[in-house]
């Protein structure tokens, strides 16, 4: 599901904000962050929001309210990805590394005024997603870039077309714009937030998950840059956080390795909430190698057995995606 709601009009926009300044992890209790597998880039850096455990929170004032409107009483978590009896085409959000030499072209945007103008790796060999979202994710391994697109569309002589376009550095925690959308109706990027197979396989997934839910309300907090939902306060605004509850546990013999690392990962970086789409269906990436025992394994977990967080005490600067680290003596003294 994509944007309810969007910015019209407008000049094109610069392409990349720059760095923000980051702050020292200082201990081994804050967060690693991790490396985009495939390639030697990190994952935005080691202090980015998404790469902070959430365990040391506290539970949102609003919780009970959000969860009321997930239907969080009935309903259970569902990975949106997966087999889909098709070996060649799984569900799933597909990405590419770039290969080398691979042309820069240009895209027309649908909303242009929000979209980084590129140009952009897009080919016709690119994977896209099926489905109506059709996004496309792209990541130069040679200088960190990850370019990512909603509703696009490859075509040649340079026709290319999508309806929305972000281009970001993984080295750098900055953020959007204020009021910007990205190729996700957040603002915020897509592929730090896939459960990815290759990192669920190595039995270490260090950083938050991106899910939807179908009744977002109109606000978005700190991560996120941009709202796309209904005048009712009381469903989550976009960039919502939601964690596991660290007692909550499923037995090996029906939750074996990877579903444990993925729990495991839900208690300690929880959900961000970066979509308008299905209650409580968090993404993972499009791989041939994932199983429908791992993905089934997923769908026991109750969504009453999550509470929403309040990481605000972990912003630095709301244009930056840089948090706060457990551990340290700035996250004791804002959080506790």
């Amino acid at each position: 599901m994509r944007h309810a709601s969007r910015f019209l009009g407008g000049l094109v926009a610069v392409a990349v904000s720059a760095a923000a300044s980051l702050l020292p992890v200082g201990s081994a209790s804050a967060a690693t962050g991790t490396v985009l597998p495939g390639t030697t880039c990190p994952a935005f850096p080691a202090d980015d929001v998404w790469n902070t455990p959430v365990t040391g929170l506290p539970v949102d004032v609003q919780s009970a309210t959000w969860l009321t409107s997930m239907s969080a009483s009935t309903a259970y978590l569902h990975p949106d990805y997966g087999p889909s009896g098709r070996p060649t085409k799984p569900y799933g959000i597909p990405w590419q590394i770039v290969p080398t030499g691979t042309p820069l072209v240009p895209v027309t945007f649908t909303y242009a005024s929000e979209s980084d103008p590129g140009p952009y790796p897009l080919t016709a060999s690119t994977p896209i997603e099926r489905g109506s979202d059709r996004h496309a994710l792209m990541v130069d391994p040679a200088t960190c870039t990850p370019y990512e697109t909603w509703n696009t569309h490859s075509h040649p002589k340079g026709k290319s077309k999508a309806g929305s376009g972000a281009i970001w550095s993984l080295t750098s925690d900055a953020l959007r714009p204020a009021g910007w959308t990205s190729a996700d109706a957040a603002g915020l990027p897509i592929l730090p937030g896939l459960v990815n197979y290759d990192e669920v396989d190595a039995s270490a997934m260090n950083h938050a998950i991106r899910f939807t839910v179908a009744c977002t309300q109109q606000a978005y907090v700190w991560p996120a840059r941009h709202e796309a939902g209904q005048a009712n306060a009381s469903c989550p605004p976009m960039g919502a956080r939601f964690r596991l509850d660290a007692s909550f546990t499923l037995p090996p013999a029906s939750c074996a390795a990877v579903c444990q690392t993925v729990i495991t990962t839900m208690k300690t970086y929880g959900l961000i909430l970066a979509d308008n789409g299905s209650n409580w269906y968090f993404q993972g990436t499009a791989d041939s190698r994932w199983t429908a025992t791992q993905v089934d394994q997923l769908k026991q977990i109750p969504a009453n057995a999550l509470q929403a967080v309040d990481e605000s005490c972990l912003e630095v600067s709301p244009d930056s995606g840089q948090a706060l680290q457990p551990g340290t003596p700035a996250y004791s003294a804002a959080c506790g």
